[in-house]
């Protein structure tokens, strides 16, 4: 029996219609086209329809009894958000290094010591299976509260192939048992673990070698990402990285120039990276390569914000042509937050962002950035009846309202996970 569900009056629906193909960039960014008083018509799982509420009860009036009705009256309605950059399996918490650095520590020199990465490693090696799971799905479960119905999560605090491989197969359980989607991503190339500090490209041929062949004979990731910064891997490592996962299907993504400029904008437009990420001191050159070579820039405006840096460029970016999408980087130590409508907030606040911009970049470019789109990211025909409404009037209010969860109801494939702000 068809399973229908009908998402009734909302104040605005903004569909995000028109950029399934191709993300979108400049002007096109604040395109996002509201519907007032708008429904929308679901069966089973899938968006069927979008249109004015007296269009739709005319439409399908006949099967109006048969369908399970949300009032969205007031509310406002947005394809389900997308996070594109997490670290969501880890164990372990760095509060400890969070005041340190209040105290005049960087974040650098605190890595540089022992801890930062390598605390969080330590951590996960030491923690079972079982604990990181439980860890991961509890945080699953609070970025369904703020709004998100699909995540990407990136290993990397194993620098193992055992505990490499350990990540990945608790965030493949993950997307086999919940019901938010995971997109999950290789980063062994997180950091050189501090026995190999002195000789770095033993571990790199390690990565190269040993952990890019068997997380992809594994199938445990759609994507391959390093860290590019000075004191980690230099930008020739990390191109033989990307470019090793390359030849195993592994698509290409990069933290690039988050603490200084190192050429790590280019390097991902020159092996043609679906995104780079962080980007706080990306050059010019490597904005246009990015442009050019039509890679996502993916900004981490609470990473800036709790290391209390210099935000990335987000105004010059989308002047240049980059489609800037927008994410949590949920870590505990750079940015232990889940609200992906906080992270709206400072796209606001602190990049020069429009309210508009920063929903384009927390949906479909989003899902341009781990290669979703073609399923989320807007409320169109064909996709996913991935949706979030919100219990405000009308969009502005997501941005002015800061620092607040304004999620009434989440919808998952057609299914209500959260009803009246509470998990089902």
């Amino acid at each position: 029996m068809t399973q229908k569900l009908f998402i009734s009056n909302a104040n605005q629906v903004i569909t995000m219609a028109g950029h399934s193909d191709k993300p979108a960039k400049k002007e096109a960014m604040s395109d996002i086209t509201i519907l007032e008083h708008g429904s929308i018509w679901v069966e089973d799982g899938k968006i069927v329809e979008v249109g004015t509420d007296a269009e739709m009860r005319e439409k399908y009036r006949e099967q109006l009894d048969s369908a399970t009705e949300i009032d969205a009256t007031g509310k406002i309605v947005t394809p389900g958000l997308i996070d594109p950059h997490t670290h969501l399996v880890h164990a372990g918490t760095r509060e400890n290094e969070y005041a340190m650095r209040l105290k005049g520590k960087t974040y650098m020199e605190i890595m540089e010591s022992g801890g930062g990465i390598h605390a969080t490693t330590r951590a996960t090696q030491a923690a079972s299976y079982e604990t990181l799971y439980e860890a991961s799905k509890k945080r699953l479960d609070k970025f369904l509260l703020h709004g998100v119905t699909t995540v990407e999560a990136k290993s990397g605090y194993g620098l193992t192939l055992e505990h490499e491989l350990k990540q990945l197969e608790v965030a493949e359980q993950l997307r086999q048992n919940h019901p938010m989607d995971i997109v999950s991503t290789f980063m062994g190339a997180h950091a050189v673990p501090l026995d190999e500090k002195k000789n770095p490209e033993t571990f790199v041929t390690r990565v190269v070698e040993e952990m890019i062949p068997e997380v992809a004979e594994r199938k445990l990731a759609t994507f391959n990402d390093v860290f590019c910064e000075r004191g980690v891997f230099t930008p020739e490592q990390s191109k033989r990285v990307l470019e090793a996962g390359k030849q195993y299907g592994l698509i290409p993504k990069i933290h690039a120039d988050e603490i200084e400029p190192y050429a790590g904008a280019e390097l991902a437009a020159e092996v043609g990276a679906i995104s780079a990420d962080h980007l706080l001191k990306a050059s010019d050159a490597g904005i246009k390569a990015m442009a050019e070579k039509e890679v996502v820039g993916v900004l981490l405006p609470g990473t800036a914000f709790f290391l209390m840096a210099e935000f990335a460029p987000a105004r010059k970016m989308i002047d240049a042509g980059v489609a800037v999408a927008l994410s949590t980087d949920q870590n505990p130590g750079s940015s232990p937050t889940i609200s992906l409508p906080f992270i709206m907030n400072l796209g606001c606040l602190k990049m020069n962002m429009t309210p508009e911009e920063v929903l384009t970049a927390t949906t479909i470019n989003a899902a341009h950035a781990i290669g979703c789109a073609d399923e989320a990211g807007s409320l169109e025909a064909g996709k996913k009846a991935d949706i979030t409404i919100f219990d405000v009037p009308n969009y502005l209010t997501l941005s002015y309202q800061y620092g607040m969860n304004h999620v009434d109801t989440v919808i998952k494939s057609g299914k209500q996970l959260v009803v009246e702000g509470r998990l089902q």
